[in-house]
């Protein structure tokens, strides 16, 4: 299967279109020293439908030498005791930027609105680490609002490749 992948940016936050809704019944924290285990429930449920298969078998030390490098952070979003979506913002230090290295939701709440407002909870958070950029980058595979959800938050292509994938099962 024929895979695109693009990637796309915010140089400067003026190009920030934020879309915030109101959700007062879900809670967005920050998690500084997440364990395996909740790394595992965010990636597993917003990445099973989307073919997120990279991390899938990491050991718990793997996850925690991830969460422990340098710039990695993790914001988990719940309505009570139920994961709603996720982000992990990664600090890249050798053009000081600012990665929205994993971002999405779990299945039940697509389609409510919530993706505009968590992914501009993301890029409120990035900007707050001071970056040159803020940047990410989606594919095929993902689902069909996360493009369009980017290119209306103001982010813009800035590269596109293609690859082959032998199974998304």
């Amino acid at each position: 299967m024929r895979v695109t992948r693009t990637y796309l940016e915010l140089s400067e936050p003026g190009q920030f279109r934020p879309a915030f809704g109101d959700f007062p019944d879900v809670e967005l924290a920050h998690v500084p020293a997440p364990a395996p285990e909740l790394y595992r429930e965010c990636y597993r449920t917003v990445g099973e439908a989307h073919h997120w298969r990279d991390r899938w078998d990491w050991t718990d030390e793997e996850i925690r030498t991830h969460l422990a490098g340098p710039g990695i952070t993790l914001f988990v979003a719940r309505r009570g005791d139920v994961l709603v979506g996720y982000y992990e913002l990664r600090e890249v230090a050798d053009d000081r930027s600012v990665e929205v290295a994993y971002f999405g939701l779990a299945p039940a709440e697509v389609g409510r609105g919530f993706g505009k407002h968590l992914l501009s909870c993301a890029v409120r958070d990035a900007w707050k680490l001071r970056p040159s950029r803020v940047w990410l980058h989606t594919c095929t595979l993902d689902h069909a609002n996360a493009l369009p959800n980017y290119l209306a938050r103001g982010f813009v292509p800035y590269k596109r490749e293609e690859y082959e994938v032998d199974s998304v099962t």
